[in-house]
């Protein structure tokens, strides 16, 4: 993003600096069900998950990151909250980075602990607070959860383990209110040059859910704000991943394969605009090839409106076109044009590979 965060390597991915803003996910498998989840590790990377986070409740779950580790193909989270044992056990098993709250674990001897191994391992951890973590401390002084509030319960946790002379450190203030997590993260970017995770928590079901996350996502990734993003939704971990890239896409920040973009149709369509565009996500979903298809469904929006998409197809009543940057190259029909599509994304494909 080029914000000047510090660099935080996780695994074998960097967070922060000039690195691209990196997605993450989590998985919703119990973690003591190694084989489960691995699945769902392997299905999220398919999906372009670069970091995955495990919820670790009790010791059953920490022991299980060992064998996790050894086979999941991204870097591993460990999610830790109270539990001081729990994250010791994890840095043990191997994990790449851990996900801690020094709030909640009231000792300071057991964080110098935690500080002292994940530093000997050099696995980086991510403190922050959220709307349902701030002390009652902080809630009285602020009156209850403000931007302030969570971003003072934050830079509280980051003395703690720089107190520790322990620095790879990322950061995260999310609350469930956009606007008040735009905030939060506004006021923390302008007093830490650590690498920020940014979110929605609780953001909802896949619709409502995907709305409220690119919003706020959205606005603080426009304004130069977060190195790496979860889309917290109450779905299947890889509708978050796909989420979450769309959001990069749409911002012109990231691009991962195809993408579709199609008109809304109206009265001068005709042609089956949304199932043509279904098809081809579908289809192409996994073509290595990053470019843009446009379907539109009439030749008013067709070369002219989409002119700047690499390739695209648009329909009339009487004919279907194919364009390439607003210049029709093939004419076909209704029932030919994705296969004749096909043979244009291959032509492309064989131009790029040589």
């Amino acid at each position: 993003m080029g914000r000047g965060t510090k660099v935080i390597k996780v695994g074998n991915v960097e967070i922060g600096g000039d690195n691209p803003v990196r997605v993450q996910s989590m998985t919703k498998t119990p973690t003591v069900d190694v084989k489960s989840t691995l699945r769902q590790i392997k299905s999220l990377a398919k999906k372009g998950c670069e970091l995955v986070r495990l919820g670790i409740p009790d010791k059953d779950s920490a022991l299980a990151l060992g064998k996790i580790k050894k086979k999941s193909p991204i870097p591993i989270i460990a999610d830790i909250h109270f539990d001081y044992r729990l994250a010791l056990i994890a840095l043990e098993q191997g994990v790449d980075k851990l996900r801690l709250n020094p709030g909640n674990i009231k000792n300071s001897k057991y964080i110098s602990l935690i500080a002292k191994e994940a530093k000997a391992r050099g696995v980086p951890i991510r403190v922050g607070s959220n709307a349902g973590s701030l002390s009652r401390e902080i809630l009285e002084k602020y009156g209850g959860v403000t931007p302030e509030a969570l971003v003072e319960s934050a830079l509280s946790e980051i003395r703690l383990l720089e107190e520790n002379d322990f620095t790879d450190i990322v950061v995260s203030v999310k609350s469930s209110s956009v606007p008040l997590t735009i905030q939060a993260y506004k006021l923390l970017s302008s007093q830490v040059k650590y690498p920020l995770h940014i979110g929605i928590t609780e953001a909802g079901i896949l619709v409502p859910g995907s709305v409220r996350s690119a919003v706020g996502i959205g606005i603080l990734l426009y304004e130069g704000i977060g190195d790496t993003i979860r889309v917290s939704l109450s779905a299947s971990p890889e509708k978050e991943v796909e989420v979450a890239y769309h959001i990069l896409e749409s911002l012109e920040l990231r691009q991962r394969g195809i993408k579709v973009i199609s008109c809304p149709m109206c009265a001068r369509a005709h042609f089956p605009v949304e199932k043509v565009a279904r098809e081809i996500e579908k289809r192409f979903k996994d073509f290595p090839l990053d470019i843009t298809i446009a379907v539109m469904g009439c030749e008013v929006n067709g070369p002219g409106e989409a002119k700047w998409a690499d390739i695209g197809i648009a329909g009339s009543n009487k004919r279907v076109i194919i364009f390439k940057y607003g210049k029709i190259v093939k004419e076909t029909t209704w029932e030919k044009a994705i296969l004749e599509l096909e043979k244009e994304l291959e032509k492309w494909k064989e131009v790029n590979s040589n």
